[in-house]
């Protein structure tokens, strides 16, 4: 990214908000871990979509005039002795193209100034605590002020509206980045496959934390800076857990592992998962179940295209399984009926539990409404199959160039009365990332193989 995509980004965003408008963003908080150590830091992704900045204990504010004022830390040479360099407020408007900028430790002083005069006020809410009392704060300093003319903002907005819909459709230069980060990612799950079956053939111990292991090498390696989330590593009924983190798990020889992991570049994120025999041979039950979720895949797939909507990628997919179900015996045909009748009581449930994917960006699970915004008032009743409750339907967002998200079929087999005792234990979840395009969508995450043969003989090498 270049200094002038960033401006151009505050220059939108202030044209969204109105001219008379101020935006108000913080960047992220330093966690603490323990007595005497901070968690990694990691920025906010909203306040780093629109200055590039990435040190901690920052704030943005956006006039709708497009003049934009950072806080940040300012130079301080024992500090930096410690921390590491500072950019300070003097060299900020130079180096990140912002009119003015000046220490955190004025924000208090400054900030009833910049809200002067001000129609509305728009900050993120209920994404930073204590955001509002601190804006609050200003505003009650503001208000102290009106015999002497001062003008206080009469309305509060929620900030994250405007920036979702800009962060949704993804740029080439975002979308370049991406690429990069799903095959990174690619290639740290080809390395996890090939030395699952080469640690077994050895007869050595292998561990979920040895492959979780094969997964952060790769990324750093590559230049990634960390993990976008938690990676799942599961072995055996451990993969029937969707949240399940890689642990000391034993991976054994028969079993499949399932692995959900993708690292973060440059501030945006790539998510794949991919289902393999910890051996490198699948078994009869195994590949049966495994070609039914690719074959889900290959339909939501092709069901992901400009002008398609949200949705319609996790509908073909409940489509092949639940047909898959029934004909493997999963879901007994007497019990719950034909496939219209599985489709609309969610009998396919017990197996396939989630959505097949969100939206991926700079956050795994990334901002953007799932509704279309031109159509909110179409909206219908419905009662859920399972629960009773009565759910409120909107039409599903309309698909467009540049967007980017998941598709993530799975099955996952507990054993269960009537449950065939072959797939008793079997979970699997195939997992790509895809940018929407005219035609159709590019899988950028396909360098690390799908078909079960090719599994096969990627593991023998």
């Amino acid at each position: 990214m270049t200094l002038s995509d960033f401006q151009a980004r505050r220059t939108e965003l202030a044209r969204r908000i109105g001219p008379n408008d101020i935006a108000i963003l913080p960047t992220a908080p330093e966690q603490q871990r323990n007595r005497d150590a901070d968690f990694l830091f990691r920025h906010d992704s909203y306040f780093y979509y629109l200055s590039g900045f990435t040190e901690p204990q920052a704030w943005l504010v956006i006039k709708g005039d497009g003049h934009t004022t950072l806080f940040c830390p300012p130079k301080d040479l024992e500090r930096e002795i410690w921390d590491g360099i500072r950019l300070g407020p003097e060299a900020a408007p130079g180096t990140l193209g912002v009119e003015a900028a000046f220490s955190i430790k004025e924000i208090d002083a400054q900030m009833p100034a910049l809200l002067d005069g001000c129609d509305a006020v728009w900050f993120p809410f209920a994404t930073h605590k204590g955001l509002e009392t601190r804006v609050d704060g200003w505003l009650g300093t503001l208000r102290g002020r009106v015999r002497y003319g001062a003008l206080t903002p009469e309305i509060q907005r929620d900030l994250c509206g405007p920036l979702d819909e800009m962060r949704l459709v993804k740029d080439a230069h975002e979308q370049a980045t991406m690429r990069r980060a799903a095959q990174i990612s690619a290639g740290a799950h080809i390395r996890a496959m090939q030395l699952s079956a080469q640690m077994l053939r050895e007869g050595k111990e292998l561990r979920e934390y040895h492959l979780d292991a094969e997964l952060l090498h790769e990324f750093r390696r590559h230049g990634s800076q960390y993990p976008a989330y938690g990676s799942i590593v599961a072995a055996g009924a451990n993969a029937c857990v969707l949240h399940y983190r890689a642990d000391a798990g034993l991976v054994r020889d028969g079993e499949l592992v399932l692995i959900d992991a993708g690292c973060e570049l440059d501030g945006y994120a790539s998510d794949i998962t991919r289902s393999f025999p910890a051996n490198g041979k699948f078994s009869g039950p195994q590949r049966t179940l495994y070609e039914l979720v690719l074959a889900s895949q290959v339909a939501a797939v092709d069901a992901t295209k400009a002008g398609a909507r949200f949705t319609d990628p996790h509908e073909a997919t409940v489509q092949v399984l639940a047909q898959g179900m029934l004909d493997l015996g999963l879901l007994d045909k007497n019990k719950v009926g034909g496939l219209e009748d599985v489709i609309e009581k969610r009998a396919y449930f017990p197996f396939y539990m989630h959505r097949t994917g969100h939206w991926l960006g700079m956050d795994v699970h990334d901002c953007g409404a799932y509704t279309e915004p031109s159509e909110l008032g179409n909206k219908t009743e419905r009662k859920d199959a399972l629960t009773g409750e009565t759910l409120i339907s909107r039409p599903a967002r309309i698909l467009r160039p540049g967007m980017v998200l998941t598709i993530e079929p799975g099955i996952y087999v507990r054993p269960a009365e009537g449950v065939p005792e072959a797939f008793h234990h079997i979970g699997i979840r195939i997992e790509d990332d895809a940018i929407v395009t005219d035609t159709g969508c590019e899988l950028i995450s396909r360098g690390v193989p799908v078909d079960p043969g090719e599994i096969e003989a990627l593991m023998r090498g």
